[in-house]
């Protein structure tokens, strides 16, 4: 399955791709669940620090990650976590977030990668509206690889 942008390749401030082979069977949903399920303190730590400094330029708090049950499976325009869900069926999940400064677009892609094996990929594309949100996705470009590096081994 192919991974969906936040707009046109030309047009993206930001693009992240990353995956590795998931050896258990699981749905999109599920690998977010077990990515998100565990979130290092300093993860947690600079998610207070974003919202602590975005408060003072009227962006919402995001608050960081919660834990979730892969059977409580969220339907399409549902938040989950600080995302909204786009796209779910078991080979793909697609959460965007958006507000005056950015759109982030996050896509989850699943495909057989042969012997009962899975590929896992997680793409995430940004296009920024104005000077804030380009001065936003300095820190948080730099940050984004090692986050979602990261993120992937709570799924091994």
């Amino acid at each position: 399955m192919s991974a969906q942008l936040v707009a046109a390749p030309a047009e993206l401030d930001f693009f992240h791709s990353d995956g590795i082979v998931v050896t258990a069977p699981m749905t999109a949903f599920g690998a977010y669940c077990a990515m998100t399920s565990v979130v290092p303190g300093w993860l947690a730590v600079a998610f207070r620090l974003r919202d602590s400094i975005s408060r003072r330029f009227n962006v919402a708090a995001i608050h960081g990650f919660s834990s979730r049950s892969p059977e409580q499976v969220p339907v399409v325009g549902e938040l989950l976590d600080f995302f909204t869900v786009e796209a779910i069926v078991d080979q793909q999940l697609v959460l965007t977030s958006r507000d005056t400064h950015l759109a982030v677009m996050v896509s989850m892609d699943l495909d057989e990668a042969g012997q009962g094996r899975q590929y896992l990929r997680v793409t995430t594309s940004v296009q920024c509206f104005n000077r804030f949100g380009r001065l936003y996705m300095l820190p948080v470009g730099k940050a984004h690889g090692p986050i979602v590096r990261r993120m992937l081994r709570n799924i091994v």
